[in-house]
């Protein structure tokens, strides 16, 4: 009997376990001792094995509600090197797309009966790195990653010849061969804009995160095909790159609005940035016709209602985690890159005419 177990029998001639203080936890011998079997039996059904007989499993089922009874993963790991646990490191889980991602897997992780340990860069190549590398030493089976940019990929290639299986989201590695889910960036802003042409607008600004971001550069690469494709002129006057999404924007709106010709409408890289815009149309008392990147809560409450360009970080997690899990299953067919893509909701922002909006200054 482990310390701090003690066991009577009852009337029925039933082996009860009870803990002598409070904080003794049950173990698999506890469990088989009041079930009646055998503790590989416990492991079997606690681990999720099928040749076991119903009755047992019904029997060690009842003892572990008993007792209180909860697996030992440090244990585990000890014996078989495996944590039955993900890494998700994301920019910011604060971000309204990151954090979606981040439930989209967890409900994959739990499905699994694993665990998932998540984290934020914070657009932090170093920061980033301690934490995968904080993740690796936790023995993670697996990591789903978005890198911040300018990232030295270089130290991954370890831990995959370790055996750590990893998919990359939301932007594709830059020299490593792994899986990765992308969001098509150039053809989601090429539609957006092309929207707002599509009403009459022919200056439109654009706001995005700084330029040598992976789905920055991409979403204004898609800005400028559709200028070019609707034969309008590139005025980069007309173009502002944040150095964060947190930065405000009223300063460079006003400074467009007060040209000799100003926009009729604003093309936003991504969610905050489209809230900022919004924010500094009102500190400007400006009417502007409005598309985003990217869906963001409240959207659909504002008047009008914000036309956007939305992305699926649903899908983006769940294909991740299939991905992730036929590698951890034994696939080592080639890498692949799944680009999703994505899809425009209109509310009426974006389909402010040049015309109205021009009557209303």
């Amino acid at each position: 009997m482990r310390r701090g177990m003690v066991s009577e029998m009852d009337a029925g001639g039933v082996v009860r376990v009870a803990a002598e203080r409070p904080n003794a936890r049950a173990t698999m011998k506890d469990v088989a001792r009041v079930a009646g079997v055998g503790v590989g039996t416990v492991s079997r059904v606690v681990n999720g094995k099928s040749n076991v007989s119903e009755e047992s499993v019904a029997a060690v089922n009842a003892a572990i509600e008993r007792l209180g009874f909860r697996r030992n993963d440090s244990a585990r790991m000890l014996r078989t090197g495996a944590t039955s646990s993900i890494g998700l490191l994301v920019e910011d889980v604060a971000d309204p797309f990151f954090s979606l991602l981040n439930r989209s897997v967890e409900e994959e992780v739990l499905r699994r009966d694993s665990v998932l340990l998540t984290a934020s860069s914070d657009k932090d190549p170093e920061r980033a790195r301690k934490m995968i590398l904080t993740f690796c030493a936790r023995r993670v089976d697996g990591l789903v990653i978005t890198l911040p940019e300018g990232s030295d990929e270089e130290y991954l290639r370890a831990e995959l010849d370790a055996g750590t299986s990893m998919v990359f989201v939301d932007r594709p590695p830059r020299v490593l061969d792994v899986d990765a889910v992308i969001v098509d960036n150039r053809g989601g802003a090429r539609t957006g804009v092309s929207h707002l042409i599509g009403y009459g607008h022919r200056r439109i600004a654009c706001f995005t995160d700084r330029p040598d971001l992976y789905t920055a550069s991409e979403r204004i690469a898609g800005y400028r095909a559709a200028l070019e494709e609707a034969g309008i002129p590139f005025d980069p006057e007309l173009v502002y790159s944040s150095a964060t999404t947190r930065e405000p924007v009223d300063e460079p709106l006003g400074r467009m609005l007060a040209s000799d010709d100003p926009p009729t409408a604003v093309f936003a890289g991504n969610n905050r940035t489209t809230i900022n815009v919004i924010g500094a149309l009102r500190i400007h008392s400006a009417s502007l016709a409005i598309v985003g990147f990217d869906d963001f809560e409240l959207a659909d409450i504002v008047v009008p209602g914000i036309t956007v360009v939305a992305q699926n970080p649903k899908a983006m997690g769940q294909i991740a985690m299939e991905m992730l899990y036929k590698r951890l299953d034994g696939d080592v067919s080639p890498s692949q890159t799944v680009t999703l893509n994505t899809r425009l909701i209109v509310r009426g922002s974006g389909e402010l005419s040049r015309d109205a909006v021009l009557a209303a200054r």
